[in-house]
């Protein structure tokens, strides 16, 4: 077993640090597949926004759209925490997001045989 110094050990933060103790995001629930939009970047927030370098990370990977789990899986952070920090970035006004289309607005089972059939047949 490898025992690790403090300076081998690299910086280390708990995940509640960067929530400041939040478990539940200020502004909304956010779905694993919604999609999630920067409106800006840090620099256009201004250094008044407060914002931490988690918020900043995250508003660098959404300049293009991402999913929550996608931001989560890039970012190497829990769920939860990017939850609360999409919160306080959509109470800003600093990302956009779309929640995923509800159940009965996707296409039927009977449609989506049939598009398959014709590819099949292609």
């Amino acid at each position: 077993m490898t025992e690790w110094l403090d300076e081998e050990a690299g910086p280390v933060v708990r995940p509640y640090a960067m929530t400041r103790g939040r478990t539940r995001p200020v502004g909304g629930d956010f779905d694993l597949i919604a999609i999630v939009m920067a409106t800006g970047s840090a620099s256009e927030a201004g250094a008044g926004a407060g914002l931490e370098p988690e918020h900043v990370a995250i508003l660098d990977l959404c300049r293009r759209p991402l999913s929550v789990a996608e931001i989560s899986a890039h970012l190497d952070l829990p769920v939860g925490i990017v939850r609360v920090l999409l919160g306080d970035l959509q109470t800003s006004g600093l990302v956009l997001t779309r929640a995923p289309q509800p159940a009965m607005e996707q296409p039927s089972k009977r449609v989506l045989l049939a598009v398959i059939d014709g590819l099949r047949a292609l």
